[in-house]
């Protein structure tokens, strides 16, 4: 098991909108890697769906580098919309 990859394993909860990282599982290919996932992590039937994605796929950024990352959003105003009246109603933006 120990040669298995590790898996990072998100699960969308019923009434939920988006999928929440919960843990990891060790498993030899993508299927099993859903069927340990579910296992482990859905068994009081909180889920509706599953992702998996091998650990060695992620790609992130460093933290440490955030100002750098992160600065050039500041000067686009589009991209923080706090400028557009919401209707009522919306309750997920």
């Amino acid at each position: 098991m120990s040669d298995w990859p590790l898996w990072e394993v998100f699960v969308r909860a019923k009434g939920g909108m988006s999928h929440r990282h919960v843990g990891s599982v060790h498993a030899p290919d993508a299927e099993i890697a859903i069927r340990h996932a579910r296992d482990t992590y859905t068994r009081r039937m909180e889920g509706v769906s599953l992702w998996v994605v091998q650990s060695a796929a992620i790609t992130a950024s460093d933290p440490s580098d955030d100002a750098a990352m992160f600065a050039p959003a500041e000067d686009k105003i589009y991209r923080h919309p706090t400028f557009y009246d919401i209707p009522d109603g919306i309750t997920h933006i």
